[in-house]
C-alpha cells in the first residue's frame, strides 16, 4: 500500500467516526465529563479562592505588614522609598498608650491610641462607624474616633471634647470595628483613632516616647486586571524581611489561625478534586477506547491483509483519538463554564462572597490539553497493540488470548515490548507532569502523583490476587454452587475479558471518590470546630488575683455571655539565656532582642482550648521540674526545639526550664497569645495577672461592658466580636464551598465510572451470541450478568474503600488534620458501588437480550 498521507488518514478516520457513533459516544462522555469537572471546579475555586483572599486582606487591612520598634534607620528608609517607586502603596499606623481627660470628668484614663492616615487607611475592609460614615469624612486633624466603653466610662457621647495631649479633640464618631483589630496590639484602654496630623500636633511624640509602629503595603494589580498573585506577596515579604531584620513581616494569610488553615486547606482540597476529575477522565477514556479498539481488530486484520502497514494503521487510530479528545475537551470546556458560573446561584444562600467569574484562556487551553492529552496518554498502549494484529490471529482471538493483567502475564508481556514499557512510563510521565501543573498546592501534587502510579500498582496486583482467589474458590466448590452463580463468577477471568484491568480501573475510580469524600469531611469537620459559635470574643486583661473570683461570678450572672470563661494567669518575666548562651549573644530571626526582656509566663497541667503540641508531648499534672511549650513560630525566631533550655527571670528568681512541647494555637481561645507554658510548681508564689475569653452574644456586649467598667472599673476589655465573626463567617463559608464542590466531584466521577462499565456492552454482544445459540433464556443471562455486575463491583468497591482510608489517611497526616475511620460511609460506599455496576451494566446492556443471534452476527 502507498504512503497514507494525513487528509486520507483523517477522512478515514471520521468516517468510521460517523459509522460508530454509538460507541464513541463514551469516549467522548468520559472526556467532556472529566474535562468539564476540572475546568468548572477548578475555575469557580480560582474564582472563589481570590474572594476569599480578598476578605483575607480585608482583616489585616492590607497585604503585607511590618510592625516595627523603633524608627527606620536612614538606609531603611531609602529602601521603603524604593518599594513606593515600584507602585507598592504604604502608610504607617502608630500605636501608642496615653492617658486622656475631659472637662466632664476630672479623673484622666489611659486608652490605647491609633494613629492613622484617613487618607489611605484601610487598603482593604473599612472601618465601622457609628452612626455610618466614612472614617476619611469624620477623621480630621481636630476630630477623634473612639470606642464605645470610653464613652461609658468618661460619661461622654458623640460631639463631646477629649483632651489628648497638649491638644484638644472633638469626638466625631464611634469606631464599631477595625479591619486590623485582630492584627493589631491588645494594649490595655479603649480605643482611640487619630490623625497622623492630629497626633503630631497632641506633643505626644516626643524623643524617648514607648509608640510602636506598622507600615501597611499594598501590592499592586498586575496591568492585566488579574488579582494580586500569592507569588508577588511573597516577594515582598521577603524583601521587607530582608530590608527590615529586626521586625516582624506578616502577610494577609497569616492574619487568623482558623483563616489562614480554613484557606491552604480549601487550596488544597480544591486542587485534589481537580486532580481527581482528571483521573477518573482518563479512567473512562481508557477503559473506553479500550472497547472500542477491541471491536475494530477484524476491520485492521483486514486492512493488514490488503497491504497497510501497522504505522499508517496507527496514523488513522491516532488522529480518531485526537479528534475524539478533541471534542469532547470542548464540550466539557464549555460545560465547565456553564457549571462555573452556576455555582454562586445555587450556593447564593449559604456563601455572601460574590466571586468575579471571569473567562479565563489560560483555564480553557489547560482543559483542552488535559483532554487531549490524557485521551492520548491512555490509548497509546492500545495503539501499540496495533502492530500484534495478524488476520490469522483475528479468528482465535476470543480463546487463545487472554487480557487478564495477571502479574506474570504483564511481565512477560512487558518483556517483549519494550514499547509498551516506554507508553507505560509515559503516561506515568505525563499524569505526573498534569498533576504538577494543575496543583496549586506543592504538598497535594506531590502526594497525588507519587501516591497515584504506586496505589494504582497495587491495585492491578490486588486485582489480580483476588481473580485468582476467585479461581481457586469456584475450583473447590463447583459443584456445590448454582450453575448461574457459578457461571457469572466465572465470567470475571473468563478469556478475552480484562476483568484486573476494569477492577483496578474501578477500584481506583472508586478510591478516589472516596478520598475526596474522607478528607472533605475530616477537614470541615476541622473547620466547624474553629467556627464554632461560642468561642471567645470577647477579652479581658489586667485582672488582679484579688479580683479574679468576683469576675468569675459577676460573668456568670450575665445573660450575655454564652459560655464558660477561659481564664489564663499571667507571671512577667523575660528571657536571660538560651541553652547557656546570653540573650546578648544569640542570633535572632525577625525578632529584636529587647522583646525578650517582657516576657509572659503562664500554666496549664493540660493543653489549653485550642492549643495543640505539634512537637514533644505535654507533661503530666503532678510534674514538679520546670517544663515550658513554646509557640512553634517562636520556637523559630529563637531557634529552640524539643529538649532546649530557656532561663527565665522573675522577680527575683531564676527559673532554667526544658522545652517539653512545641505548640500551635488557633488564635480562638485566651491562651492563644500564651507563647510560653509551664508546668504551675516552679512560678508558685510569684505575682500573677490574670486575663480571660469570654463569649458574649455580639450585639449586647456593650451591656457587658458597663456592668463590668461599674463592679471593676480597672479591667479593661477588648471587644472583637465583629472582627471574629467577620472571620467565622468566612470560613463557615469555606465549608459550605468545600462541601458542595466535593459533592459535585463525586457525581461526575459516579458518571464516567457509569460510562465505563456501560462501555463493556460490546464485548458481552458474542458471548449473548454464544449463550442464546446454546439454549440459554434471557432469564439465565440476565441472571449470570447480574451476578457478574454485583461480583465486579462489590470487588472493586473493597480494593477502592480500602486503599481510599489509606490515602485520606496519610493525606490528612500531611495536613495535620486528625483522621477517623468512618465505617458507615465505608459500607454504604461498597454497596453503592456493587449497585452502580448493576444498574449501569443493565442500562447499557439490555438491549443485546432482546436481540436475535443472527441479527448480533450481522452487526458484527
Amino acid at each position: 500500500m502507498a504512503s497514507l498521507s494525513w487528509k486520507s488518514a483523517s477522512k478515514i478516520a471520521i468516517r468510521e467516526m460517523h459509522s460508530s457513533r454509538g460507541k464513541f459516544f463514551f469516549v467522548v462522555l468520559s472526556v467532556a465529563i472529566g474535562v468539564a469537572a476540572l475546568s468548572g471546579v477548578r475555575g469557580f475555586s480560582y474564582s472563589f479562592r481570590s474572594a476569599l483572599l480578598e476578605q483575607a486582606r480585608s482583616i489585616m487591612a492590607a497585604d503585607v505588614s511590618a510592625r516595627m520598634f523603633q524608627q527606620p534607620t536612614h538606609d531603611q528608609q531609602k529602601g521603603l522609598d524604593k518599594i513606593a517607586a515600584i507602585g507598592v502603596q504604604m502608610t504607617p499606623v502608630t500605636e501608642m498608650l496615653s492617658m486622656v481627660s475631659s472637662a466632664k470628668t476630672l479623673d484622666p484614663l489611659l486608652v490605647s491610641l491609633k494613629a492613622v492616615d484617613p487618607l489611605k487607611y484601610p487598603f482593604y475592609g473599612t472601618a465601622q462607624l457609628a452612626p455610618a460614615a466614612s472614617l476619611k469624612d469624620v477623621l480630621t486633624p481636630d476630630t477623634v474616633v473612639v470606642a464605645d466603653d470610653l464613652l461609658v466610662r468618661l460619661h461622654l457621647s458623640v460631639g463631646d471634647q477629649l483632651k489628648i495631649g497638649t491638644k484638644i479633640f472633638r469626638i466625631a464618631s464611634v469606631v464599631v470595628s477595625e479591619p486590623d483589630r485582630l492584627s493589631g496590639s491588645f494594649a490595655a484602654g479603649p480605643r482611640v483613632l487619630i490623625s497622623r496630623d492630629g497626633l503630631d500636633s497632641s506633643g505626644l511624640l516626643a524623643p524617648g516616647s514607648h509608640a510602636g509602629q506598622r507600615y501597611l503595603f499594598k501590592v499592586p494589580k498586575p496591568p492585566n486586571g488579574e488579582p494580586i498573585s500569592d507569588k508577588a506577596v511573597a516577594d515582598l515579604k521577603t524583601r521587607l524581611e530582608q530590608l527590615l531584620p529586626e521586625s516582624q513581616v506578616t502577610d494577609y494569610r497569616e492574619t487568623n489561625p482558623a483563616l489562614t488553615q480554613g484557606l491552604d486547606r480549601a487550596t488544597g482540597l480544591l486542587s485534589l478534586m481537580s486532580l481527581v476529575a482528571l483521573v477518573l477522565g482518563a479512567i473512562g477514556v481508557a477503559m473506553a477506547m479500550r472497547a472500542h479498539l477491541e471491536q475494530r481488530l477484524d476491520t485492521i486484520a483486514i486492512m493488514k491483509s490488503l497491504g497497510a502497514r501497522s504505522s499508517q494503521i496507527m496514523k488513522i487510530y491516532l488522529l480518531q483519538t485526537l479528534l475524539l479528545g478533541l471534542i469532547g475537551g470542548i464540550i466539557g470546556v464549555a460545560l465547565g463554564a456553564a457549571v462555573e458560573r452556576a455555582f454562586p446561584y445555587l450556593l447564593a444562600h449559604l456563601v455572601n462572597i460574590h466571586a468575579t467569574i471571569r473567562v479565563h484562556p489560560a483555564a480553557i487551553s489547560t482543559g483542552l490539553a488535559v483532554g487531549v492529552l490524557t485521551t492520548l496518554l491512555f490509548t497509546l498502549p492500545q495503539l501499540l497493540d496495533i502492530r500484534g494484529v495478524r488476520p490469522i490471529l483475528i479468528l482465535r482471538r476470543a480463546v487463545e488470548q487472554n487480557d487478564d493483567p495477571f502479574i506474570s502475564a504483564l511481565w512477560q508481556k512487558a518483556r517483549k515490548s519494550l514499547a509498551q514499557i516506554c507508553a507505560a512510563i509515559l503516561i506515568i510521565g505525563g499524569l505526573i507532569a498534569i498533576a504538577a501543573t494543575l496543583s496549586d498546592s506543592a504538598m497535594i501534587g506531590k502526594i497525588f502523583s507519587l501516591g497515584l502510579v504506586s496505589v494504582l500498582l497495587v491495585l492491578l496486583a490486588a486485582s489480580a490476587l483476588v481473580l485468582w482467589g476467585l479461581r481457586v474458590f469456584l475450583a473447590k466448590t463447583r459443584l456445590s454452587l448454582p450453575s448461574a452463580v457459578r457461571h457469572g463468577l466465572a465470567n470475571l477471568y473468563r478469556p478475552g475479558n480484562p476483568s484486573a484491568a476494569m477492577l483496578a480501573a474501578l477500584g481506583l475510580g472508586v478510591m478516589q471518590m472516596m478520598t475526596v469524600y474522607l478528607v472533605q469531611q475530616a477537614v470541615v469537620h476541622e473547620l466547624h470546630i474553629s467556627a464554632a459559635p461560642n468561642l471567645p470574643n470577647v477579652f479581658l486583661l489586667d485582672i488582679t488575683s484579688n479580683e479574679i473570683d468576683g469576675v468569675r461570678h459577676l460573668l456568670k450572672s450575665q445573660p450575655s455571655v454564652t459560655a464558660p470563661p477561659e481564664m489564663m494567669p499571667v507571671v512577667s518575666s523575660r528571657i536571660i539565656a538560651i541553652d547557656g548562651v546570653p540573650v546578648e549573644q544569640l542570633k535572632l530571626r525577625n525578632l529584636p532582642q529587647r522583646m525578650l526582656r517582657s516576657i509572659s509566663l503562664t500554666w496549664s497541667d493540660a493543653p489549653p482550648p485550642g492549643t495543640k503540641a505539634v512537637e514533644g508531648k505535654w507533661w503530666s499534672p503532678h510534674e514538679k521540674h520546670p517544663l515550658v511549650a513554646i509557640d512553634q513560630r517562636q520556637a523559630e525566631r529563637l531557634g529552640v526545639k524539643v529538649g532546649s533550655h530557656i532561663t527565665f527571670a522573675a522577680e527575683d528568681s531564676t527559673i532554667v526550664a526544658t522545652v517539653a512541647a512545641l505548640t500551635k494555637a488557633d488564635g480562638q481561645h485566651a491562651y492563644s497569645r500564651a507563647e510560653f507554658i509551664m508546668t504551675q510548681h516552679p512560678l508558685a508564689g510569684l505575682p500573677v495577672v490574670w486575663y480571660g475569653g469570654i463569649h458574649a452574644t455580639p450585639g449586647r456586649v456593650g451591656e457587658l461592658q458597663r456592668a463590668l467598667f461599674n463592679a471593676y472599673p480597672t479591667v479593661t476589655v477588648i471587644n472583637v466580636a465583629e472582627a471574629l465573626e467577620a472571620i467565622r463567617a468566612v470560613v463557615i463559608q469555606i465549608t459550605y464551598v468545600i462541601q458542595f464542590l466535593a459533592a459535585f466531584s463525586i457525581f461526575a466521577g459516579a458518571i464516567i465510572l457509569a460510562s465505563c462499565i456501560a462501555g463493556t456492552r460490546y464485548r458481552r454482544i458474542r458471548e449473548v451470541v454464544v449463550l442464546k445459540t446454546l439454549g440459554a433464556t434471557r432469564a439465565r443471562i440476565a441472571t449470570i450478568f447480574t451476578i457478574e455486575f454485583a461480583a465486579l463491583g462489590l470487588v472493586a468497591g473493597l480494593v477502592g474503600v480500602i486503599f481510599a482510608n489509606l490515602v485520606a489517611h496519610v493525606m490528612l497526616g500531611r495536613m495535620k488534620v486528625s483522621y477517623h475511620i468512618r465505617w458507615d460511609w465505608s459500607l454504604l460506599a461498597l454497596a453503592s458501588t456493587a449497585i452502580l455496576m448493576v444498574l449501569t451494566g443493565w442500562l447499557a446492556s439490555h438491549r443485546i437480550l432482546g436481540q436475535r443471534p443472527l441479527e448480533v452476527l450481522r452487526e458484527e
